[in-house]
């Protein structure tokens, strides 16, 4: 009630219906903690700009990350982990655009893939309205993209399954991938063009310190912070995050 009211007291608007709270994050199986200097940023997550990251991930990788365990079981960060939720979103989201490239053409419908297929589709909802879990139904996408694939190369005709069932599995597959988990195909350049225009950004910020230009070193900080970036100077290196 309290969240309640600070929600609709703050934004004039209704809050979620459903509300989950996490369980503990580790890393490498410790309690995070500053004290130890485990802990990280979600802008270091991605931009991997901490010690014990080896590299960062994009936004989608972290998410499919969290997705993989159910939110009621620790979240153990690990390099290891992040990078294999790395392949494994690249994997499912493969299986995604080769379904949306099929088109259904008549064959002889192999009856038990059909009734296979119509039962992941069904294990898909049972997953989710088992407490919401994630982990599971992610597995389940995992059994039905096998199935996509082959029928993507070739070795399966498309019709070895009814069109109605292909019809089922077009939908809901996307319906689980997008609208319920959230996850989309990333533009991989976007990230590298952000990183290098900020970086410009900052070199032109760091030439107008060294001429001691300071109002046009204040003007670019004030200017990127209006577009909610701000920029951070620590140890003579500056970093950006976004405030929103």
């Amino acid at each position: 009630e309290c969240e309640i009211a600070q929600s609709v007291g703050a934004d004039g608007k209704d809050p979620v219906r459903y509300w989950i709270h996490g369980n503990m994050l580790t890393f490498e199986g410790q309690k995070m903690s500053k004290s130890l200097g485990n802990t990280f940023t979600p802008f270091e997550l991605i931009s991997g700009e901490h010690e014990l990251l080896e590299k960062g991930y994009s936004p989608m990788t972290v998410r499919f990350f969290m997705l993989q365990s159910h939110y009621a079981s620790t979240l153990d960060f690990t390099n290891q982990a992040l990078q294999g939720s790395e392949r494994g979103f690249n994997r499912l989201m493969n299986a995604h655009s080769n379904l949306n490239e099929l088109i259904y053409l008549p064959a002889p419908v192999d009856s038990k893939l059909n009734e296979r297929i119509d039962t992941l589709i069904d294990e898909l909802y049972l997953e989710m309205n088992n407490d919401f879990n994630t982990a599971k139904a992610i597995a389940v996408l995992f059994n039905l993209s096998s199935t996509i694939n082959i029928m993507y190369d070739g070795k399966l005709k498309t019709g070895s399954i009814t069109p109605e069932t292909f019809e089922r599995l077009v939908e809901n597959f996307n319906v689980f991938i997008i609208d319920i988990l959230g996850l989309r195909v990333e533009d991989e350049g976007s990230n590298d063009a952000l990183d290098g225009v900020m970086q410009l950004v900052i070199d032109i910020r760091h030439q107008a310190r060294a001429d001691k230009n300071w109002s046009l070193s204040d003007q670019i900080r004030d200017e990127l912070l209006k577009n909610n970036i701000q920029l951070k100077d620590e140890k003579g290196k500056t970093t950006y995050n976004f405030t929103n």
